[in-house]
């Protein structure tokens, strides 16, 4: 279920939004199911919004890296 950073890290950029899409889903999954019903797992939403973080930050860092690149090409 859940990713370390390192693992991620090793990921491209392609898992890494696919990984992304499946968090997101999950997530709706959990709030719709705690919505209806008791939430057994309380610790899985927390978990879960902790995953989203991690991949948006990783997707952040190689954005700007991207950008340093391509500037100190210039």
């Amino acid at each position: 279920m859940g990713l370390k950073v390192q693992e991620l890290r090793a990921l491209s950029d392609e898992q890494l939004v696919d990984n992304l899409r499946e968090a997101v889903k999950e997530l709706f999954q959990v709030r719709f199911r705690a919505a209806a019903e008791k939430n057994n797992a309380p610790s899985s939403l927390r978990e879960l919004r902790r995953r989203i973080a991690r991949i948006k930050t990783l997707q952040r860092e190689r954005g700007l890296a991207l950008e340093n690149a391509s500037e100190t090409g210039k």
